[in-house]
């Protein structure tokens, strides 16, 4: 597993060139490396509002991310730079930055959604969210007001439903920055949360301007159950503000150093690990395909499905994972089997380890595999990698006994071309020089499991020049010559049935052997599903209970209907429930 990544800088994730969405194969191939689980940080906001310095700082580095001293922006498209989580190691940090509000794809990518902004939350720029719109380069004005018509626009592109298949909800971090009023509300001092939580709240009313107001807030707070606020001062003085990743912490303001100070172990210590529906941990691998998926779909001119998107990566993980088992079985075979084996029962057994673990391996790579698809390929694959290894245990033994025969019988041969054996007494002699060169042949060791085989054909291919012999020799009566020959057939019958024997028993034994097959893959099919159970169950309660949280505030709030609706919804939530069936034709 990867332990370390070393990114010296951001690379560009998805280029944004105006007219197309272009992703950069080299971040997709750092993003592949990772096996770690990923926590997904993004930040949007319009340039010059401070965005590249936050992520720098969650980066721990002074430099980074480009801040940008003038009114051009540094930040076209999505970048990204990928670090060992500071406070998990087992995890790494994916940190994305990116100018403007209109990618829908860094929307979704995310795990920890922060929105950058340098205005207040007031009641001016809430009362201007429906005289304002969207300009043909796709950004919103600052106020704080169109941010909240923005999330609510996005969200019900990408569908509620598709979103809801995600799993996990966003978690959503608003910035306010030089934020300079004081917190108070009817004469009491109020958290940055608190004022947050204010300018998310509804108005009473059915008329048609109440509704455009509300619908925004009441879509985001449906959607981001777990929301959270930080207020920065001013950094420095404006004239230091283009300096400032050159600028040492005592020289900025103590205030504004205390606060991004608790706004990185915020993120640190509260943003999970990107996960899909059914708690699906995503890894680099994951994104750089749900990256490729999104910016495909949007680039064809369609909107990013999260359901689709979980379909699309599962077809290729799946197809990886059994590739991944049928690898890992090949190399245990090749590593461990010696060929021949002298039975089959041997190699059979080392099979069934290799097979397991190959098993183990699909298990622990693959998800939502419908109709357990890939089960049976990977079934199918391993049934003929197991044939194969056996032909190929058979073809060695048959060629290692061909060349031990033909090495034992050849002078034997000749002598039989030359006519030694012709003469009185000759077939007896054949016999004895045979039996002799027979006792060498089954005393030398690491012919495998086709000895016998091999020479029962060996001895069937001579029998007539044995019987030409046998006919010759004038030193047997005719009743002897007659006694050998039954002698002869009953041997060969003996021999045959013991052929016929071994196949009947080679057949019981592959049989048996698939039928373990099918029970190794029901018992890890079982255990992992009951795994999967335990983990959407345990997901089902985090969504439920946030999403109950809210609907308590919107009952408090005297928004009933709303609050039934959300109640609904829950409703809805209690009843989903896992893939019980397990079933492998």
């Amino acid at each position: 597993m990867t332990s370390e990544i070393y990114m010296p800088n951001p690379v560009c994730l998805i280029e944004n060139s105006g007219e197309q969405l272009v992703v950069n194969q080299e971040a997709l191939e750092i993003l592949s490396a990772i096996e770690k689980p990923v926590v997904v940080v993004a930040i949007v906001g319009l340039y010059r509002t401070g965005k590249s310095y936050l992520m720098n700082k969650l980066a721990g580095k002074q430099k980074g991310f480009s801040l940008g001293s003038t009114v051009q922006s540094h930040t076209k498209g999505i970048w990204m730079w990928c670090l060992p989580h500071p406070q998990m190691p087992e995890h790494t940090l994916v940190l994305l930055d990116t100018e403007g509000l209109e990618d829908i794809e860094k929307f979704l990518l995310s795990s920890t959604f922060i929105y950058n902004s340098m205005v207040t939350i007031n009641q001016q720029a809430l009362d201007q969210l429906h005289g304002l719109s969207l300009c043909l380069k796709g950004f919103w004005s600052t106020y704080v007001s169109v941010v909240i018509k923005y999330l609510s626009v996005v969200i019900a592109k990408i569908s509620l439903s598709h979103l809801a298949a995600d799993g996990t909800p966003h978690f959503f971090v608003w910035i306010l920055r030089d934020f300079s009023l004081d917190l108070e509300f009817n004469g009491r001092s109020i958290t940055a949360d608190e004022y947050l939580e204010s300018s998310l709240a509804l108005r009473p009313g059915t008329d048609e301007k109440t509704k455009r107001f509300n619908e925004p807030r009441l879509c985001i707070r449906k959607f981001f159950p777990k929301r959270k606020c930080f207020t920065f001062d001013r950094p420095a003085d404006r004239k230091q503000l283009c300096k400032l990743e050159l600028m040492r912490e005592e020289e900025l303001n103590k205030e504004f150093v205390e606060q991004v100070a608790q706004f990185t172990s915020y993120i640190f210590s509260d943003s999970g690990v990107k996960t899909l529906c059914g708690g699906i941990t995503v890894n680099g691998e994951r994104l750089k395909i749900l990256v490729e998926t999104y910016v495909n779909a949007i680039s064809s001119g369609e909107l990013p499905c999260m359901e689709s998107a979980v379909l699309t990566l599962a077809q290729i993980e799946n197809s990886a994972a059994v590739q991944k088992a049928i690898t890992h079985y090949e190399e245990q075979m090749n590593q461990k089997i010696q060929m021949p084996t002298e039975t089959l029962q041997e190699l059979l057994d080392l099979h069934r380890t290799c097979e397991s673990e190959a098993i183990e391996v699909f298990m622990k790579n693959s998800f939502k595999d419908v109709d357990h698809k890939f089960q049976k390929e990977l079934g199918a694959q391993l049934e003929a990698k197991q044939d194969a290894f056996v032909k190929k245990n058979v073809d060695i033994s048959s060629a290692r006994c061909s060349d031990l025969l033909e090495h034992l019988f050849g002078p034997l041969e000749e002598e039989l071309k030359r006519g030694t054996f012709h003469k009185p007494g000759g077939y007896c002699l054949l016999l004895q020089k045979t039996k002799e060169l027979k006792t060498k042949y089954n005393q030398t060791p690491g012919k495998g499991l086709q000895a016998e085989e091999m020479l029962r054909k060996y001895f069937e291919s001579k029998e007539e020049v044995a019987e030409t012999l046998l006919k010759m020799d004038q030193s047997l009566t005719e009743k002897e010559k007659q006694i050998e020959v039954e002698r002869k057939k009953a041997k060969a019958a003996e021999a045959k049935n013991r052929a016929l024997k071994e196949m009947q028993k080679k057949y019981e034994l592959l049989m048996e052997q698939k039928e373990k097959r099918y029970q190794e893959l029901m018992k890890q099919l079982t255990e992992k599903m009951e795994q999967e159970r335990k983990e959407f169950m345990a997901e089902q309660e985090r969504i439920i209970y946030l999403k109950l949280q809210e609907q308590e505030k919107l009952l408090k709030e005297g928004f009933r209907t709303e609050s039934r609706m959300l109640q609904e919804e829950i409703e809805k939530i209690k009843k989903m429930q896992p893939s019980s069936s397990c079933t492998i034709l």
